[in-house]
């Protein structure tokens, strides 16, 4: 049986098939089951109609958070309708798992990461969505709203109520300390990156969609375009204009309110980007090995960014960690302050270069500098730091 370009055993081999809720789950007590010491399976809460919303989680540590180890997810499937996605997540999930013991990037990536993959968000909308390439069909939740449209948002009051599938997103994102992700959809060839929304009230930078971390969005969103096999070329679909190297900013392309990349970045101190990864929403199956090919490397390496930067933990003069410490670059406030979780730990993706650390606890704020360089081990800079009060 050949899978990915690896021979496996037939009975881990996954089909490139469109597989239904009950396929999804199947699939992944299965890897759960036979690669229980690396995976760990659970359900975030259920949809309108009650089908799990499963995330299967891969690491050497893979049932807990270990500090000093980032928190990474993929998500897929939020519009039903938007179907390709939801078979690379399984696809990916398969890659790794299988590989673990014999690729030592993938060992070394596992080890140093822990990995939740969501297959679908929406999995009543994929139910009720239909082999078409623009129909919208199981786009929206069984309740009728979009879920990419239905999150709190920083730059416009959104009155939709939060539904069940949200509702479960925003519970399991609090829970855990997560510093990168990519959510994935279809109708486009393009990497999308944050502010997807903004405010003519705000000062202008903000109101034309830039974040204080611009460049790193732009390099994460080049970086899963240029290892994707066609998407730098900004291919066109039915027609629209192309993306200059399959990139755009989410606001500059059109504004969306309540969407979840923004939710991520502002409320919960985690970088996200939009992939969309076919024209098509829906295409025939037979094309699943050619998306497979197209977005495998990518795949792979936009994990990787999670360890650029650096990492670190705040301790008091009696050597204990410090919660809800603001620790932030000078000159990249955000709009809700970055800060330590619960073990006193923070996270900031950066490219390589010099900067300024400014950690404030209680109104009293400490400054140093600090240089960041490529990491290359699959661990950003880590800074400690240890306040004189």
């Amino acid at each position: 049986c050949l899978c990915s370009g690896v021979i496996f055993s037939v009975a881990l081999c996954l089909d490139f098939n469109y597989h239904n809720s009950q396929g999804v789950e199947n699939f992944l007590k299965t890897i759960n089951v036979k690669y229980s010491q690396i995976t760990y399976l659970h359900s975030i809460g259920n949809s309108v109609q009650g089908r799990p919303l499963w995330v299967i989680v891969i690491g050497k540590y893979p049932t807990k958070h270990t500090i000093g180890i980032p928190e990474f997810k993929y998500v897929a499937n939020m519009h039903g309708n938007e179907v390709v996605c939801r078979e690379l997540m399984l696809h990916l999930v398969e890659y790794l798992v299988t590989n673990y013991a014999t690729d030592p990037i993938i060992s070394q990536l596992i080890n140093s990461t822990r990995i939740h993959i969501m297959p679908s968000m929406n999995p009543d909308g994929f139910e009720a969505s239909v082999p078409d390439c623009t129909s919208l069909d199981g786009r929206y939740n069984n309740n009728g709203f979009d879920l990419n449209r239905n999150f709190p948002d920083a730059f416009q009051t959104n009155n939709d109520p939060i539904q069940p599938e949200t509702k479960a997103v925003m519970d399991w994102i609090a829970s855990e300390t997560f510093v990168l992700s990519a959510n994935f959809h279809g109708g486009a060839l393009v990497a999308s990156y944050p502010y997807d929304n903004g405010n003519l009230g705000m000062r202008p930078l903000r109101s034309s969609g830039v974040t204080p971390d611009n460049d790193f969005f732009i390099y994460i969103a080049k970086l899963y375009a240029n290892k994707h096999t066609n998407m730098f070329q900004g291919i066109s679909c039915f027609g629209s204009s192309g993306f200059t190297n399959g990139i755009t900013n989410g606001f500059q392309w059109y504004p969306v309110k309540g969407g979840m990349q923004d939710y991520n970045y502002i409320f919960s101190q985690c970088f996200e980007i939009t992939i969309e990864v076919s024209c098509c929403k829906y295409p025939n199956e037979s094309t699943l090995p050619e998306f497979w090919n197209e977005n495998k490397i990518s795949l792979i390496e936009y994990i990787k960014q999670v360890h650029m930067g650096i990492k670190g933990q705040v301790f008091d003069t009696l050597g204990n960690p410090v919660s809800n410490a603001i620790v932030e670059i000078q000159g990249r406030s955000h709009i809700c302050p970055y800060k330590t979780n619960k073990n006193g730990e923070y996270y900031l993706l950066l490219l390589p270069g010099s900067y300024t650390l400014n950690v404030t606890v209680t109104a009293r704020s400490i400054l140093k500098a600090i240089n960041v360089s490529e990491s290359p081990n699959f661990s950003a800079v880590k800074y400690d730091i240890f306040l004189p009060f």
